[in-house]
């Protein structure tokens, strides 16, 4: 092992840890990759800033734009009305797979995703179906769809790219649809059978009509009027009368310790948890209030004109990161009344201004009326209340329609890049209003730009250095005297475990060179290793945070980590097996 092999190594090693621990953002953690490569003289500078400029990483961030120019221009309008339709919940989930079928591989799954969340759970509400039996498979269709195309996600833009970078011809627009087909239709029929009885039904997730999604945490201030002054915690039997647990009791600004032993005095704060109607209560019976303090402005919270209303963090969103001190300062935001959040797995005992918000956190609030067209052009936020249907644009939903028709088949037909078509797309829809300029910009996804761009040059640094050679000879090779099929088998093995702790692009970034070594040592086409390292970075079933799509569903729809295991590990089985048995068949070693 050389010096070098032994730094690029360990550099990936050390993005790995910090890809599954989540300790930096994964776009800090690519810069960081970067920065440290060109540093140490690993790549040159050209190399360094290469995939800044990168056909793949241009046409994902165009594939963003296109993605909302669709949402906004009305072209997706309708989807909530037809699944409303649905009779039985069979019948919903298979009309809900066959629209994802015919959008999710040429739009970004990430915000398929975003758009059919609120739309599946009003339409589960009208059925009296419970939303999670459909999030969890509207996240794993998605990501089946997704792969079934070159663009479907960015993760096959990614190591189309690196392949080519590393001397393969690449892939063509449809060059994965015969196995994706193959992987998406047992998918789905493992889904309407097994994965239905497998999925929990978790009736109190749904807040579409009723405010009941989840366990809200908020601050409550000890009014001087409250029956409560005197008394502590315990006596009170707040647990038993109103079905609410005080987590903590803040006084001065600091926990008191042993608050259910406490006696209660003006001004005290409880940090409590219940569903909200409960919270309410309990607030309106003992003379509470609402902390003014966790209030973005203070009014009272029988203004009139007030709308409740439950939202999500969405995953690119801005606010995420952010406190919601620091969110009472932003545009419409100060109009706002945060009155709880609820954090799937994990119960929240720190003063709630100071909170860090995170994508999938859901927020209770309250907003005045005139705000609401606002709160729904928020590209930070999903509403996940009943919302009104979006309004259509007249022809500029068929224009946008039309416009990513020609930006797919263009390239299909290889008359022209799909980075040019895609660029070009985006500026069609926005001269056409299909979003304003200043969208264009919000509806990119930079988090995931800057990782590609960061990453890219690790591949390289990985193929240059041998370290890819060194890593394959040490692993898969181990058993290559038992013959390609087993390497392969192997090698979608060992992506689809990476895949399921870390983000699916740095998998792919770093599996790639690992697929290309391989068929160098076993002097066969790189193309089945390649496509097995696509498929298996591009669908993760088994954990909410393998990919972006699972931690959109996990706190929408009220689920534990454990449902994920229970419904997509054999999911991610299934899809190991077919992807043995079929690559060979459709792209021979």
């Amino acid at each position: 092992m050389t010096a070098d092999i032994a730094v690029v190594l360990g550099l990936a090693f050390i993005a790995i840890i910090l890809f599954a621990t989540e300790k930096l953002r994964i776009d800090a953690i690519a810069l960081l990759v970067l920065g440290t490569l060109a540093i140490l003289g690993l790549i040159s500078p050209e190399q360094a800033v290469a995939g800044f400029s990168n056909a793949a990483t241009i046409t994902v961030a165009a594939m963003f734009v296109l993605a909302a120019g669709l949402q906004n221009s009305g072209a997706l309008s309708g989807i909530g009305d037809l699944l409303s339709k649905a009779k039985s919940p069979f019948q919903f989930l298979l009309v809900l797979f066959l629209i994802l079928a015919a959008i999710a591989p040429f739009v970004n799954n990430t915000a398929v995703v975003a758009v059919f969340i609120p739309i599946v759970m009003t339409a589960t509400a009208r059925i009296g179906m419970s939303a999670s039996k459909a999030l969890i498979p509207l996240s794993y269709v998605s990501q089946m769809a997704g792969v079934c195309t070159l663009v479907g996600t960015s993760t096959n833009l990614l190591v189309n790219a690196i392949a080519r970078d590393m001397g393969h011809p690449g892939f063509s627009m449809f060059e994965f649809t015969s196995l994706g087909v193959i992987c998406m239709a047992v998918g789905c029929v493992y889904l309407l059978t097994v994965g239905r009885w497998l999925l929990p039904d978790t009736r109190g997730s749904e807040l579409v009509e009723e405010y009941e999604l989840g366990k809200y945490i908020t601050e409550l201030r000890v009014m001087p009027d409250s029956s409560l002054i005197g008394q502590s915690v315990g006596d009170a039997k707040l647990g038993e009368e109103y079905g609410v647990f005080v987590l903590e009791l803040l006084r001065d600004g600091r926990k008191v310790w042993g608050p259910r032993e406490q006696k209660l005095e003006q001004d005290d704060i409880l940090l409590a948890r219940g569903d909200w109607t409960q919270l309410d209560e309990l607030r309106k019976q003992t003379g509470l209030e609402v902390d003014p303090q966790f209030k973005l402005e203070q009014k009272s919270f029988e203004q009139v004109e007030q709308v409740l209303t439950e939202v999500m963090i969405a995953p690119r969103s801005r606010i995420s990161g952010g406190t919601l001190s620091a969110l009472g300062h932003v545009g419409w935001y100060k109009n706002v009344t945060v009155l709880g959040i609820h954090r799937r797995g994990q119960v929240l005992r720190e003063q709630l201004k100071t909170v860090r918000l995170r994508v999938g956190d859901i927020l209770l609030l309250l907003i005045p009326e005139s705000e609401k067209s606002d709160l729904r052009a928020d590209k930070n936020l999903i509403v996940l209340s009943e919302r009104e249907a979006e309004k259509k644009m007249g022809w500029r939903a068929p224009f946008a329609l039309l416009t990513m028709a020609l930006v797919i088949a263009l390239p299909a037909l290889g008359w022209v890049p799909i980075s040019i078509t895609s660029l070009l797309g985006a500026v069609a829809m926005t001269l056409a209003g299909c979003l304003q300029a200043d969208e264009v910009y919000d509806s990119i996804d930079w988090r995931i730009i800057i990782l590609m761009a960061g990453l890219l040059p690790l591949g390289m640094a990985m193929s240059e250095t041998g370290a890819a050679a060194f890593l394959v000879e040490n692993t898969v090779g181990l058993v290559q005297s038992y013959g390609p099929l087993t390497v392969l088998a192997v090698v979608y093995l060992m992506a689809l475990l990476l895949t399921e702790f870390m983000s699916n692009a740095a998998a792919a970034v770093l599996l790639t060179p690992i697929g290309m070594s391989t068929a160098q040592m076993l002097d066969v086409d790189a193309t089945p290793f390649l496509i097995a390292v696509t498929f298996a970075a591009s669908t993760s079933f088994a954990t909410p945070v393998g990919y972006q799509t699972n931690t959109m569903v996990y706190g929408a729809g009220g689920y534990k980590f454990t449902d994920f295991i229970k419904v997509g590990l054999p999911l991610n089985l299934l899809f190991w097996v077919l992807g043995v048995v079929f690559i060979p068949v459709f792209w021979p070693f």
